[in-house]
């Protein structure tokens, strides 16, 4: 018994590698409403997933500039946390959802409108004027 082989052409084996990629929001300056603890939890995965910089309010009023990279999502909004770092402090810091009153999404957006086609673009651009040795390097962050 041999079993039939399928062909397919070119177009539908690329159809096939191309999958979607993530959409990411537009939430530079997003001030989201903190009401419910559902609306709490998903502004902090938002700001988890953000590639800038957070202000947190406390419900002390203390303000806090940070970057979200970790967060961890408990059975209470005291036994949630998300860790960050700030600007001028290597330490990392954690603060647990229940103290946190304000979420505003106020740095720039590291990655936005940046896309791997622009990188390709210009590589393609700089190999086709003759460079030699390319490297694509990231954008300096400022």
């Amino acid at each position: 018994m041999t079993a039939e082989v399928q062909k397919y052409t070119r177009e539908q084996i690329e159809a096939l590698e191309v999958a979607p990629g993530f959409q990411h929001e537009k939430l530079e300056g997003w001030v989201p409403a903190l009401a419910t603890a559902a609306e709490l939890h998903d502004a902090l995965e938002k700001a988890f997933d953000y590639r800038g910089d957070v202000t947190i309010t406390l419900t002390s009023g203390e303000r806090i500039e940070a970057y979200i990279f970790n967060r961890h999502s408990g059975a209470t909004l005291a036994d949630s946390w998300v860790q960050y770092f700030t600007p001028n402090d290597p330490d990392k810091h954690k603060v647990a959802y229940d103290q946190i009153a304000r979420l505003e999404f106020t740095g720039k957006d590291r990655a936005a409108g940046k896309h791997w086609e622009d990188w390709v673009r210009s590589y393609n651009e700089r190999k086709a004027a003759g460079e030699e040795n390319i490297q694509l390097q990231p954008e300096a962050l400022e």
